[in-house]
C-alpha cells in the first residue's frame, strides 16, 4: 500500500545562524536553530531578553537574512530570493502583527486595512470590499472611518489584525501582539487569535508573558540563540 505524501512544513529552519560583529566580539543571536512549523500550528516563541526570539521572528518574517543555514518558506529557499522577491514574500505569505500596532495615524481604520492590496494592483472598489469585510470579522464593521486615535488600544489592535489578514497570508506573525494592552483588553485580543487558529491560520506568537503563551500548543524557548526546549501539548488555555 502506497503512503500518502506527507505535506512539506511551511516554515524549516536548517542549522540557521545569524551572526553579528560588536566590536572584536562575535555574537551569535541564533546558533544552530533547527526548526519545523507544519500548516494551521498554534506556536509561541518565549525567552528572556536576549535569547533570540526578536532575531527569529525577523527571520521567518523576512524582515532578515541568515549568516549561515537555510530558511525555507514554503518549501522556497529565502537565501535565494532576491530584494524584490523577498518584499512580496512579505506581502504575500506573512501578515505581522506588532506590539505598537504600526498603523498610519492619519488613515482611517478602512485605509489602513486596504494598504496591502494596494502593491497587488486590485482595484479601489475591491480593496474597499476586502477591507470593509475584515474588519467586519474582527468586530470593527462599525468604525470604518475612525482613526487610530479615535480607538481605543484594543481595537487599534483589531485594526492590525485585520490589516494583517487581508491578503490570506500563510502564516500570522504576533510580535507581543498584547504588550501595550490592559489584562481584559488581552484576553478580548487573545479570543481573537485563538478563533483565527480554530478557522485554520498558522499562527507564530513572540511573548514574553507566559499565560498569552498558554494559549499556544507549541511553545519554543529560546536561551542564549539556542532552542531550549520544543514542546507540544494536548490541552491548552484556548
Amino acid at each position: 500500500m502506497l503512503g500518502v505524501e506527507k505535506e512539506a512544513p511551511v516554515i524549516q529552519l536548517q542549522n540557521v545562524y545569524r551572526t553579528y560583529q560588536m566590536g572584536d566580539q562575535i555574537l551569535n543571536a541564533l546558533d544552530g536553530v533547527d526548526i519545523n512549523i507544519s500548516r494551521n500550528e498554534y506556536v509561541a516563541i518565549v525567552g528572556a531578553s536576549g535569547s533570540g526570539k526578536s532575531t527569529m521572528m525577523n527571520i521567518i518574517g523576512c524582515l532578515d537574512r541568515v549568516t549561515k543555514g537555510d530558511y525555507l518558506l514554503n518549501d522556497t529557499n529565502v537565501g535565494d530570493m532576491s530584494e524584490a522577491e523577498l518584499a512580496q514574500a512579505r506581502n504575500r505569505e506573512i501578515g505581522f502583527v506588532f506590539q505598537s500596532f504600526n498603523l498610519l495615524t492619519r488613515a482611517s481604520a478602512l485605509k489602513n486595512v486596504m494598504q496591502p492590496l494596494v502593491y497587488r494592483g486590485i482595484a479601489r472598489s475591491e480593496r474597499k470590499r476586502l477591507a470593509s469585510e475584515a474588519l467586519g470579522h474582527v468586530g470593527l464593521g462599525d468604525r470604518l472611518d475612525s482613526r487610530p486615535n479615535q480607538m481605543s488600544g484594543g481595537q487599534r489592535q483589531r485594526v492590525a489584525i485585520a490589516r494583517a489578514l487581508i491578503g490570506n497570508p500563510a502564516i500570522l506573525l504576533a510580535d507581543e501582539p498584547t504588550g501595550n494592552l490592559d489584562s481584559k483588553t488581552s484576553q478580548e485580543i487573545m479570543a481573537l487569535i485563538d478563533q483565527l487558529h480554530k478557522k485554520g491560520q498558522t499562527i507564530i506568537m513572540v511573548t514574553h508573558e507566559p499565560d498569552i503563551a498558554a494559549h499556544c500548543a507549541r511553545i519554543i524557548s529560546l536561551k542564549d540563540g539556542k532552542v531550549e526546549s520544543d514542546t507540544r501539548r494536548q490541552n491548552v488555555a484556548a
